[in-house]
């Protein structure tokens, strides 16, 4: 359920719906942001860490004439759906949202997610939405964490999420979704920060060096890599202690420095400089191996990203004289393991350092067939000089820019498989491109590359219609 489903019409409300109040309420579904979602006096009121089944008493603290947020206050009656965390800060980190919601529920609740979007905002009748494909881990699946950093009351260096609607950091020395074999390094990494005496970053003043910890691991080879977002270059003895880091972790092949001292909510900042071992690590990924470094977009959860794949290849069912077209393609993870069953690919991407490693990934696997573009798939797409037979969509959260939408369009590929992280502008894009009669859409297939949490990935593949 969205909130732009919701009426905001005023109209005069009775005395129990006021801020403050407590109402008693059953949950009976889960919101696209992650909160349980009840009805009091036919008014929806949303509630964090709730279960749908969950019969509660909950506080309210933001009214609307239609709708309402509310903070839970006792459970009356526990859901059958409901599941001890598994973190002892689940109530109060905002990493995850759905760690007390039993595994199969959040898949219902994404598949249910998925089709509301289509049928609301894509418009769309009985679209032909499978079920979600399950992470093959629900815990320990991240490949990669990067915790903002600061210092508690006692002066001791703290690593976590932010507590849920604030800036108030929760310090964790494990995480249950990050790869276990990071853990480690979360905790003692640290107290060597504490130990050198380096300053932390405050940024409600803007000073200090260090603002985050970023932690990265292969999760078939097991190689990692730790890096530091700093606001200047300047480390006292960061030579010695990464050289330590490195001999105490095996594993680690390279520590990094990432500079970003503008004043931004952004996490890494465009320069990065290795300060031991090396520069990337490298990951094995359906049968290819990739180069990675500190700021490369990849997949986080490995095995889900690995298994959608497998549902494109064969939903494709690629015959060898294809030209594909990978929009948006970052380093390739999607297109160079298709390379091998078209006759050629073309990646688009507008990240200088994503295309130079997707060569060089091409170079890695003795991929021959597949030419990577630097340029805003704005501009390049339209500019292409050979017609797609296939376009493979990866766009950012926001999803498509019309100009793009239009070139599809215009070119007519055969096929177009969308793969976004979010519904809303999933669907958004599906109706544009199928209002014209030109395209159907044949299937939408999601995947759970994010479970505990309220986000699914999902892939959407289109057909010329006449095909």
């Amino acid at each position: 359920m969205s909130l732009n489903q919701l009426s905001t019409d005023a109209e005069n409300q009775p005395q129990q719906w006021q801020q403050g109040n407590l109402v008693e309420i059953v949950i009976d579904d889960l919101s696209d942001t992650g909160d349980g979602v009840g009805r009091f006096e036919e008014r929806v009121v949303f509630v964090p860490d709730t279960v749908p089944g969950d019969r509660i008493l909950a506080r309210l603290i933001r009214v609307k004439p239609k709708y309402a947020y509310g903070k839970l206050y006792e459970i009356l009656e526990r859901s059958p759906h409901r599941r001890r965390p598994s973190c002892i800060v689940a109530d109060k980190c905002g990493g995850c949202q759905w760690q007390s919601v039993a595994y199969e529920y959040q898949l219902k609740a994404k598949f249910n997610q998925v089709v509301q979007a289509i049928e609301r905002i894509g418009g769309f009748t009985n679209p032909p939405v499978d079920p979600v494909l399950a992470a093959p881990e629900a815990l320990g699946y991240r490949n990669k964490a990067t915790y903002p950093l600061s210092r508690s009351a006692e002066g001791q260096v703290q690593a976590g999420y932010y507590q849920k609607g604030t800036h108030q950091l929760i310090n964790l020395n494990q995480c249950p979704v990050q790869d276990e074999r990071l853990n480690p390094l979360l905790k003692e990494i640290k107290q060597d920060i504490y130990n050198r005496g380096w300053s932390i970053y405050n940024e409600t003043r803007h000073q200090g060096r260090l603002r985050h910890l970023g932690l990265r691991i292969g999760r078939r080879t097991g190689e990692m890599l730790l890096t530091l977002v700093v606001t200047d270059w300047t480390l006292q003895e960061l030579e010695t202690q990464a050289q330590e880091w490195l001999d105490r972790y095996p594993k680690l092949v390279g520590v990094s420095l990432n500079l970003n001292a503008k004043a931004t909510n952004t996490i890494f900042g465009e320069k990065t400089r290795c300060i031991a071992g090396e520069a990337y690590l490298v990951e094995q990924f359906a049968g290819l191996e990739f180069q990675m470094l500190p700021t490369t977009f990849f997949q986080v959860n490995t095995e889900a990203a690995e298994a959608l794949l497998e549902v494109i290849k064969l939903q494709l069912n690629l015959q060898g004289q294809e030209v594909l077209v990978d929009a948006y393609c970052g380093i390739g993870t999607l297109s160079l393991p298709l390379a091998s069953q078209v006759k050629q690919v073309i990646g688009l991407e507008v990240q200088a350092a994503a295309v130079e490693q997707a060569r060089f990934n091409a170079w890695r696997n003795n991929i021959e067939n597949a030419t990577f573009q630097l340029g805003s798939v704005e501009k390049a797409l339209p500019a292409l000089t050979i017609k797609p037979d296939v376009v493979l969509l990866d766009p950012p959260r926001q999803g498509c820019d019309r100009t793009v939408i239009d070139a599809l369009i215009a070119t007519k590929p055969q096929k177009i498989v969308y793969v976004s992280c979010k519904p809303a502008t999933l669907a958004r894009d599906l109706k544009l491109l199928c209002s014209d009669g030109n395209y159907e859409l044949v299937r939408v297939q999601s995947a759970d590359f994010f479970p505990q949490t309220s986000h699914v990935e999902c892939a959407a593949f289109l057909e010329l219609v006449g095909n």
